[in-house]
């Protein structure tokens, strides 16, 4: 069974790196990055790009959450105390005990400072041992070489490719899945992932 109350303020926390439930009022902590770094959203489907964007995006994530499909963070660097991004779980499945982790994204003085395997850590840990899924899916655009080279380094292992199976707003994309499974978590993906931490 899925344990999840999407009613509840889960915050995740590790002493780095902190992720509570995004809220309306995070517009402003987010508003820089959305103005600054447009290119942020390059690969994305739900773009936070410029004001309006970014508006919508938060509006459409809270939605998610209401309707019990998706459960948005906002994650806050510790180190430099500061806000940094977003991600979230969505796609659940209570019968086949299942979920998605994505919507990452993190300014790009948080790239490769180790910010996104503690996300994660915290993410896979709260997936696995409070939720008890058995399988977390991730995706992306088959041409965002970076969020892929992410996922592997955290353990994910390589699917397939869907081809043309979503529409950007200016294409149709296709993307790569790649997943953990709950036997991977506990047997070796755990461990490897502390170690990198």
């Amino acid at each position: 069974m899925i344990l999840l109350d999407f009613k509840k303020n889960y915050i995740l926390d590790n002493g780095f790196v902190q992720l509570r439930p995004l809220k309306t009022e995070d517009f402003e902590f987010l508003l820089p990055y959305s103005i600054n770094e447009p290119e942020l959203w390059t690969y994305s489907l739900t773009p936070a790009d410029g004001e309006e964007n970014l508006k919508r995006y938060i509006a459409k994530a809270l939605q998610d959450r209401k309707d019990e499909n998706a459960y948005p963070f906002i994650v806050y660097d510790k180190r430099y105390n500061t806000y940094a991004g977003c991600s979230r779980f969505y796609d659940f499945s209570q019968t086949h005990q299942t979920v998605s982790l994505g919507y990452t994204w993190y300014g790009k003085d948080f790239h490769g400072t180790g910010l996104n395997k503690n996300c994660k850590f915290l993410l896979l840990q709260f997936a696995f041992e409070h939720m008890k899924v058995q399988r977390v899916e991730f995706r992306a655009d088959l041409k965002n070489k970076r969020s892929i080279a992410a996922m592997k380094s955290i353990g994910c292992t390589e699917e397939g490719v869907l081809r043309s199976n979503c529409a950007t707003p200016t294409t149709r994309r296709d993307s790569i899945v790649l997943s953990i499974l709950r036997h991977e978590w506990f047997s070796r993906v755990k461990r490897e992932l502390l170690k990198k931490l």
